[in-house]
């Protein structure tokens, strides 16, 4: 049998980034997804050029980007077996009084609506290899956070989780909420104080994609180990 192929959305940098590194050192085959399509290059290079993977310049926002995507990816491998539902937005500061409204628009576009693209089209795909979908949550949609969309828009990735697992139950397809607390990547200016790392997420990732067929992860919740206290 070929090696499994598994498709990652936000595949240019961070979480996706790592991920595709740890699910080709698996011996995954990869389908990279994203916007800057110069990043990808350089991914794909990294990972063993067009035979192990293979990449689609795509803005999920938009459906004939997402759907090109998968069109793409099963031209290159014939068949998608796991997909990572990953790309996402930051928030931006003002609370609900004072924030940059389109900043919660392209937000909110890309974190529910482009999530909820990205199941449509790859769904037909892994009904056929009764396959695996995971998505990035985070922490932030577990908890109430003060003047937060990001927040909101986690909790609707965490319902949009739930409700297609409900969707596909009995269809032999798998689905995982990747559920984690703050992690270095690009969201941050500067980098922030006792963080996950973006491997740390990936290795969460490859776990659950690693069960045997007869196990279903359903969550995976990660944070950051809590400081050491000061006890000077």
């Amino acid at each position: 049998m070929a090696d499994p192929v598994l498709l990652v959305t936000g595949a240019s940098s961070g979480i996706g980034a790592a991920t595709a590194k740890a699910a080709a050192h698996a011996g995954y085959r990869v389908i990279l997804a994203a916007r800057s399509a110069d990043k990808l290059r350089q991914l794909q290079d990294e990972l063993g050029g067009s035979k192990r993977a293979c990449i689609a310049q795509c803005d999920v926002q938009r459906l004939e980007d997402q759907q090109a995507m998968v069109d793409d990816g099963l031209a290159a491998f014939g068949r998608i077996d796991a997909v990572f539902a990953n790309a996402g937005r930051g928030g931006s500061a003002g609370g609900f009084s004072g924030a940059d409204t389109e900043a919660w628009r392209d937000m909110i576009l890309t974190n529910i609506y482009g999530v909820g693209l990205t199941l449509q089209c790859c769904l037909p795909a892994l009904r056929e290899s009764r396959g695996h979908l995971l998505l990035t949550g985070s922490a932030a949609g577990r908890t109430t956070i003060p003047g937060s969309m990001y927040s909101a828009t986690k909790w609707a990735v965490s319902a949009i989780g739930y409700g297609v697992r409900e969707e596909l139950r009995g269809s032999g397809i798998r689905v995982t909420l990747i559920e984690p607390g703050m992690v270095n990547t690009g969201f941050f200016d500067t980098p922030p104080d006792n963080a996950l790392e973006p491997d740390d997420v990936a290795r969460a990732v490859t776990w659950a994609l690693l069960q045997p067929p007869n196990v279903d992860v359903n969550e995976i919740l990660v944070r950051p180990t809590p400081a050491l206290e000061d006890t000077d």
